[in-house]
């Protein structure tokens, strides 16, 4: 069993995708390096803080909504390989895109404990699709 010990530490430890946990109430109780690297802040920043330092203030009423709904259904939408692209926020107040799935976590009585979830910045793939769209409505515009 050490081998996948070593996997999973190995991949908590990972600085390409982030990895953040939260408890019931959305508090962060865990926050890897690729989390460091694509929004900013360190683990010692963040760990026992709400998700609102990452999601963009239009946004939050939305993402507590589904969040209060998966941890009193045990569901969540995006728990089953979906993968959902949204803004996120970044320490220095920039708008990064991030896509992400999630993991429930749950506690000795198989209820909702809170959430992992796994995010990969997509900012550059998404601006480069935009533009490509942009150019291809300048191109097939009546002229």
């Amino acid at each position: 069993m050490s081998g996948s010990h070593d996997l999973g530490n190995a991949l908590l430890a990972s600085a390409s995708d982030a990895i953040i946990a939260t408890d019931r109430e959305g508090l962060i109780t865990f926050w890897n390096p690729g989390a460091e690297r694509i929004f900013g802040f360190s683990a010692t920043e963040v760990v026992g803080q709400s998700l609102d330092l990452i999601i963009p203030e239009n946004l939050r009423t939305r993402h507590w909504t589904g969040y209060r709904h998966a941890m009193a259904t045990g569901e969540s939408r995006y728990g089953h390989g979906d993968v959902l692209a949204v803004p996120g926020l970044t320490k220095d107040g920039r708008r990064i895109s991030v896509e992400f799935t999630i993991v429930m976590l749950r506690d000795t009585q198989h209820r909702p404990a809170g959430t992992v979830a796994v995010l990969r910045d997509v900012t550059k793939r998404f601006e480069e699709t935009r533009e490509l769209r942009r150019k291809l409505a300048d191109i097939s515009r009546p002229k």
